[in-house]
This record gives C-alpha cells, sequence and structure tokens, in this order.
C-alpha cells in the first residue's frame, strides 16, 4: 500500500491545527513569556494573602502560552518528523517551559507555608475561587511538607534520586539489543515493536524465537536492571518515610487522593476471580489447537482478524451508531470533530505512527491516526473520540485551572466508548465475527485489567519488602514473579522459566504505584456503559462526569456515576462482564 505524502491528504482529513494559533505569534509567545517570568519571580518571599491571588494569576496566564506553544510545536513535528524547523522549535519550548518552572518553584512552598487557618480562608475566598482545588491539595498535603531547610535538602536528593528511571530508560531503548532471529528465512531484529508483531505471529516456532531471544537479552542483565529497580523503590520509600506518609504506596495514591482501601479491593477482587482467566486460557489453548501452550502464545489471535477494510468515513458512522446511547449531544460533538478539523486521518510520509488526543484549554482538542481500515483501526476511533469528547466538555465547563482531570479518570471516557462500541457490533454478529469480537473483548479485560492488577501486585510486593525491613535481590523479584504469573494464568499454559524476568522490562514500574489505573480505569467504564445502557437517563449524569475535568477528587467524580470503589461492587461487575464473555465464547468454540 503506497503512503500519501501530506500535500495529497484532502483538507477534510487534517486537523486544523491554526485554530490554536498562527505561527506568527510563536516570537511574541517567547517574549511575553520571558518577560512575565521575572514579574513572577518578583513575588518570591514577599508572598501573602493578599498578593497571592495576583502571582498565582500571571502564572496561569503563562503556562497557558507554553502550553499551547508545546502542543501547537509537538503536533506540527508529528505531522511529517522529515521537518527538523518543529522538532528544533519544540526543543526550545520545552526549555522555555523548564526556566519558567525552575524559577516559579517558590510559589507553592511558600504558600504551603501559610498557616492553616489562612489556607482554609483564601480557598472559600471568592477571589480565588479559581484556585480552590488548589488551596484544598495544599491543605491536605501540609502535614507531609517539612521545613524549608528540609524542603531544600529533599530538592537537593530528588536531583540524582530521580536518575534510576533515566537509566532503565537509556539501558531499555538504547543499549539493549534484543537479538536477530530468522523469521521465515529472512532475519529480523527484535525491536519492542517488532516484538509485539511477532507475538501475534501464526507460527508457534517464531513466537517462541522472539520470546526467547528477548527475554534471554533482560536475562544477561538482570542483576543490573534489579539494582536499578531495587534503588528507585528504596528512593519511593526514603521520601515516603521522612515526607511521614504510612507507606510508599498511601504517598503514591495521594496525589489523586486515592485511599489505599482501593488498591486493595483492585488485587482481592481480580484473584478471586483467576479461575475464569484460567478457563479462559484452557480455551484459547483449544481455540489455538496446541497440545502445550506457552507464555508466548497468548497474544496470538484466536481467529484471524475479520477480512474486510472499512473506510474511514464508514468506521466513523458505525462509531456514531455505537455510541448512540451516549444522546443527541455527544452525537453532535462527534460531527463537530469530524467535520471541524479535529482529526487527522491519514498515514503519510514521515508522520508520527499510532494514535493520539491532544487537548489544549480554550480551543477544541485534536485526534492523531494513522487510519488503514481495519476493525482495530475503528476502536482506535472510538477510544479516542472518548478523550477529546472528555476534554471538550471538562474544557467548556471548568476555568482553566479546574479542566484537567487526573490519569486516575483519564482512560475511562475512552474505554466506555470501546465497550458501547463492541456491545453495538455484537448485537448482529453470529460466527467467526462473533468469536472475533467476543475474543477482542475479552483480551481488553485480560490485558488491561488483569495484566495490570498482577503488575500492581508485583509493586506492591517489592516496596512492602523494603518498608518492612527485608532484602530485595534479582532472584527474589524474578521468583515472585515467576509464581505470580503462574497464579494468574494457572496450568494450561506453561509458566516457561524465561517469564520470570517480564518484571524487568516494564518500564512504568518506574513510576510507582501508576499501573493500578489502568485497571481500574477499565472496571468504572465496563460498570458505566452496563448502566447506561440499561438506563438511558443515567446519560445526564454521565455528562456530568464527563463536564468535571479537575474540579473535585477523583473519586468524587466516580462516585458522580454512583460507583464507589472503596467497596468491591464495581469489580465484582467488571468481573462477571468477564466470566460471562468466557462462557459464550467457550460455547461459540464448542460448536465451531
Amino acid at each position: 500500500m503506497k503512503i500519501l505524502t501530506r500535500d495529497k491528504v484532502s483538507s477534510d482529513r487534517k486537523w486544523a491545527l491554526n485554530d490554536i494559533l498562527n505561527e506568527e505569534e510563536i516570537p511574541s509567545i517567547f517574549e511575553t513569556v520571558r518577560k512575565n517570568i521575572p514579574a513572577i519571580t518578583a513575588f518570591n518571599k514577599k508572598l501573602n494573602e493578599d498578593n497571592a491571588i495576583d502571582c498565582l494569576t500571571l502564572h496561569s496566564k503563562t503556562l497557558f502560552l507554553i502550553e499551547k506553544l508545546i502542543v501547537y510545536v509537538n503536533m506540527k513535528d508529528d505531522e511529517d518528523k522529515s521537518i527538523t524547523k518543529y522538532q528544533e522549535l519544540y526543543d526550545q519550548a520545552i526549555q522555555l517551559y523548564v526556566e519558567f518552572s525552575t524559577a516559579t518553584s517558590f510559589i507553592s512552598p511558600a504558600i504551603s507555608s501559610f498557616s492553616l487557618d489562612t489556607l482554609k480562608k483564601l480557598k472559600n475566598n471568592p477571589k480565588y475561587s479559581n484556585y480552590s482545588r488548589y488551596f484544598e491539595n495544599i491543605i491536605r498535603k501540609k502535614k507531609h511538607i517539612l521545613s524549608a531547610k528540609e524542603e531544600k535538602l529533599l530538592s537537593q536528593v530528588g536531583s540524582f534520586a530521580g536518575d534510576f528511571k533515566d537509566i532503565f530508560s537509556f539501558f531499555d531503548n538504547v543499549d539493549i539489543d534484543l537479538g536477530t532471529i530468522n523469521v521465515r528465512g529472512e532475519k529480523v531484529k527484535l525491536t519492542h515493536g517488532s516484538y509485539a508483531v511477532l507475538l501475534r505471529d501464526s507460527d508457534q516456532k517464531v513466537r517462541k524465537k522472539a520470546f526467547d531471544s528477548l527475554y534471554k537479552a533482560y536475562k544477561s542483565m538482570i542483576n543490573t536492571i534489579a539494582a536499578t529497580y531495587i534503588g528507585n523503590v528504596k528512593a519511593t520509600c526514603f521520601y515516603a518515610k521522612t515526607r511521614k506518609y504510612k507507606s510508599s504506596l498511601d504517598m503514591a495514591l495521594s496525589g489523586s487522593n486515592i485511599p489505599s482501601i482501593v488498591y486493595d479491593n483492585l488485587i482481592a477482587s481480580v484473584k478471586k476471580y483467576t479461575p475464569v482467566m484460567h478457563k479462559y486460557v484452557a480455551l484459547r489453548k483449544k481455540a489455538l489447537n496446541l497440545s502445550r501452550m506457552h507464555m508466548y502464545d497468548m497474544y496470538t489471535p484466536i481467529v484471524k482478524d475479520i477480512d474486510k477494510l472499512i473506510t474511514y468515513d464508514k468506521a466513523y458512522d458505525i462509531v456514531i451508531e455505537g455510541l448512540a446511547p451516549l444522546g443527541q449531544e455527544y452525537k453532535e460533538i462527534l460531527l463537530k470533530a469530524k467535520n471541524e478539523g479535529w482529526i487527522d486521518v491519514e498515514e503519510t510520509k514521515a508522520k508520527r505512527s499510532g494514535a493520539y488526543s491532544s487537548s489544549i484549554y480554550g480551543t477544541h482538542p485534536y485526534i492523531l491516526l494513522n487510519h488503514k481500515g481495519t476493525i482495530s483501526d475503528m476502536f482506535t476511533i472510538a477510544h479516542e473520540l472518548g478523550h477529546a469528547v472528555h476534554s471538550y466538555k471538562s474544557n467548556n465547563a471548568q476555568c482553566y485551572e479546574k479542566a484537567s482531570y487526573t490519569i486516575f479518570v483519564a482512560e475511562i471516557a475512552s474505554t466506555v466508548n470501546e465497550v458501547l462500541l463492541i456491545k453495538h457490533l455484537l448485537k448482529e454478529a453470529k460466527g467467526q465475527e462473533r468469536i472475533y469480537l467476543l475474543s477482542y473483548y475479552i483480551d481488553m479485560i485480560r490485558t488491561t485489567l488483569f495484566r495490570q492488577t498482577m503488575f500492581a501486585e508485583f509493586e506492591r510486593y517489592a516496596h512492602d519488602e523494603i518498608e518492612e525491613g527485608r532484602s530485595l535481590s534479582a532472584e527474589k523479584l524474578t521468583k515472585f514473579y515467576h509464581n505470580l504469573n503462574s497464579a494468574y494464568y494457572g496450568k494450561a499454559v506453561v509458566n516457561d522459566d524465561l517469564i520470570g524476568y517480564e518484571w524487568s522490562r516494564i518500564p512504568h514500574f518506574y513510576n510507582d504505584f501508576y499501573v493500578y489505573q489502568y485497571a481500574t480505569g477499565i472496571t468504572c467504564a465496563i460498570n458505566i456503559a452496563n448502566a447506561i445502557l440499561k438506563d438511558n437517563s443515567i446519560v445526564e449524569k454521565y455528562n456530568e462526569f464527563l463536564s468535571a475535568g479537575g474540579s473535585l477528587d477523583s473519586l468524587d467524580i466516580i462516585k458522580i456515576m454512583g460507583i464507589d470503589l472503596t467497596n468491591k461492587a464495581p469489580f465484582e461487575v467488571a468481573m462477571k462482564e468477564f466470566r460471562s464473555l468466557q462462557e459464550e465464547l467457550d460455547l461459540l468454540i464448542g460448536r465451531e
């Protein structure tokens, strides 16, 4: 298939980046920001309850300009990576942001030093209404803020204590050699991207070669990787103890004000349903007609992709049909997105691969696609539109300072769209198409809910070992992960020795206690989609959820939809959905 050059793409298939800014404005943005920085730093050591509003307002206005600049030049760079102009502009914009954030880093510590009574007074002052959430978070975290001298010392420690993530990133993306394998007479150099493709290959021998080559590379460096990861865990535990948190988990969850019971409920609920996962794994083995199934067989499709190309326009129409339960207003936003320059559709020469949604306050959201016409591409449209509509409604309902939603809720709206779309398609699907859609949905739950929960349990083990005064080693980490993998996947799959080293290649582990949010996200999405299909009047509450931005704590935003993750009921809904899908797939495969 011939790759188009950008000039051959019609304007209705390109995003309208000029809606963010005109390039003639860029020099003036740099000039304004550099003029505003000293005006903000003039407040240093002079902040009080009367002038803090002036400092915060100027900070917001300046940050908004920087964000506009960064988003614009980054997306221009993504249009064509061969044009160096925008990469250079992006680098300059990032440097400007670093300069700004460094110069203004005094603001939060200075305001945190205000008395508790003063902070509460400011939070309730109408003049500071845009910053009420900002003050709420400072009040909540005040007991964990140390003296100015101690904070300065921690800041100096932070200049190198965060290097573990960078060390692993350089190793994982630059230094490691994953090897070369023979694929049907052709030598293929393994990369992270090609490995994911090869795991879906129809030939088990190819999958094994890729698996063995990749994990032997990590095994050969396991002591170095373990020392890096253990150092990262120790640093996190040090910060948690120093800041007087009960644990590193509590410190990590405090950012979104999530109680640890949510983490505990997730792990306990998923572990309760691992027998259902074991049945699904056995079903995969049967569907693939394997005498012995290995961990490298867990990603190859049990049926081939449905062999039909779907044009972008047709796929978009199907997405609109699938999301009809979300109401007329939602449909109008979807049409606006398609017709008003929100989406960059076609794969073009030197364009960034993959897909994403990007949002900037004051302008409509943007979506990058590389549409090739597969069913997977249609789900990508639905997913990215979920992010876009979420941002659109939050930005329109909230002030700039309260519009951004947390990572904890970020994947919910996008996954709601995928679940609604797949349920729509399943209404009419039969035969192989139905098996394909069921397995697609099951694997979405398996990889996002079960696998990420397994990761979350591994993280808790690693941090608990350090906090309880025990030691960690490459051997202990690998053994625990191997046993964990066996418990989650069961006896129908060979728990290959090399899978114990999988922990060593997960970059998210260097963002402590991050991955569980993928699992809670899909849990909430399944609950919301099922509730809307059962009672369409709930759409009004869903619009309220989408419009909340960051105006409330994450759990309170989710509670708008009647979901309370501090009890196990929402997790039970998701787990029962998984079981129901597995049982139907079992029946269908038995008939084939």
